[in-house]
């Protein structure tokens, strides 16, 4: 038997939810919180297995609920079933140990296939929400080379590298993935060292990191 939390602040959805789940033979809905304090609190009282998080919420929303609740039974599987969409919620919500994000607009089998997959380990985004996240990671790595080449005149080519130097790749490493013989690399690494004004990689990476 999956013991299920079910946190939204509009109690007529909460109850539809509840009868939905209910249909299923495999669940127990152990509780109903209103807010995330509430849901953090039932935790420990009610031990559930999954916790389907609303998002937007009085008191303490969905992404601070998901972290303390977490912290406090690290095993607890913690899907967000919301109305909301935007890729910050979205990031901040796996960030925090969400195992899953899904929208109200899902339908009742596939709510129910999400809480088995979940609750077996499985991370649960479907495609659109997918896409949101990869659009989100694009627009951060554009935003950094766009940073890289206007603070310190960095080439294309250099901008590439000194997003690999940021995330530790070794000299052999970056040759090897720009498909450039080591000396060649080292010219480039080189050529980011003066433009950043550091002599070293420890340095460059610091320097890099405090940019992007």
């Amino acid at each position: 038997m999956i013991k299920i939390l079910l946190v939204d602040d509009q109690m007529i959805l909460a109850e539809g939810i509840k009868s939905v789940l209910e249909t299923c033979n495999d669940f127990l809905v152990c509780g109903i919180a209103t807010d995330g304090a509430e849901a953090v609190s039932l935790v420990e009282k009610v031990k559930p297995d999954v916790v389907l998080m609303d998002i937007r919420m009085p008191n303490m929303n969905g992404v601070v609920a998901t972290k303390r609740i977490k912290d406090i039974d690290k095993n607890i599987k913690i899907i967000v079933l919301t109305t909301f969409d935007d890729s910050d919620y979205i990031l901040s919500a796996i960030n925090n140990g969400a195992s899953g994000y899904l929208l109200k607009d899902i339908g009742s089998t596939a709510l129910i296939d999400a809480i088995k997959n979940a609750y077996a380990g499985d991370t649960i985004l479907p495609s659109k929400i997918a896409k949101k996240i990869t659009d989100a990671a694009m627009m951060v790595s554009s935003d950094k080379e766009i940073k890289l080449k206007r603070i310190y005149n960095l080439s294309d080519r250099e901008v590439e590298i000194a997003l690999m130097l940021n995330d530790g790749f070794t000299n052999r490493q970056i040759a090897s993935a720009m498909k450039l013989s080591d000396g060649t690399a080292r010219n480039y690494i080189s050529s980011i060292y003066s433009k950043l004004g550091v002599e070293s990689r420890a340095a460059a990476m610091v320097k890099i990191k405090d940019t992007v």
